[in-house]
């Protein structure tokens, strides 16, 4: 039997967790909170095997939960399920510990498979989101494109960045251009949307 910890803030998503968990054979919920620095304390009460953790949670974040659990509790497989869909968070979460990175987008089935492959010792990421992050690791963008964009990002006008780094505004409007190329995007706003979305501004 693997036992289970759920930790989601939204009651109608936890209770639904629950009650899709509790129809499936081999699989018993022994403990829920709607709080993340109440994870620990119910962990260590009821010894579950895999605690599936929300990240955005009163009191403590889910990764922070998924940390202290590897620390404390390592017997008990962190499982992050969120609508959190960058890079940067599921890296933040295997760098705490988390055997599992799951979109809230998944379906029932990839739930269950997840946790029954955390529970067994292995890993379950979001595929797309994992090789998403792989992608994310080398910036397209050169220095100087990276730092007009940053600066776009903060709200600088083209006018505004060429007098911030002394450049003129042809120069700098050609770099936006070049940039957004690079990341395949629409619009300025989707260039940096994109870039801050993978951590490279």
């Amino acid at each position: 039997m693997i036992k289970v910890l759920i930790a989601e803030d939204l009651t109608v998503v936890r209770e639904g967790l629950v009650s899709v968990l509790g129809r499936e054979p081999g699989i018993e919920v022994v403990a829920q909170t709607a709080r993340g620095d109440e994870v620990l304390p119910a962990a260590l009460a009821a010894r579950p095997d895999v605690a599936v953790l929300d990240v955005a949670m009163p009191g403590q974040d889910g990764i922070a939960a998924a940390r202290q659990l590897t620390e404390r509790l390592p017997s008990c497989r962190a499982l992050v399920l969120t609508v959190l869909d960058r890079p940067g968070h599921l890296r933040a979460a295997r760098e705490a510990g988390a055997a599992g990175y799951l979109l809230k987008s998944a379906s029932a089935r990839q739930v269950l498979t997840a946790i029954r492959t955390v529970a067994a010792g292995g890993r379950a990421y979001d595929p797309a989101l994992h090789a998403e992050e792989h992608d994310a690791r080398v910036s397209p963008l050169t220095p100087r494109e990276t730092e007009i964009l940053r600066l776009a990002a903060q709200g600088m006008g083209a006018a505004e960045t060429a007098a911030e780094l002394f450049l003129s505004i042809r120069t700098v409007r050609n770099h936006l251009s070049l940039a957004a190329g690079k990341l395949h995007a629409r619009t300025l706003v989707d260039a940096v949307r994109i870039g801050e979305r993978r951590g490279w501004i």
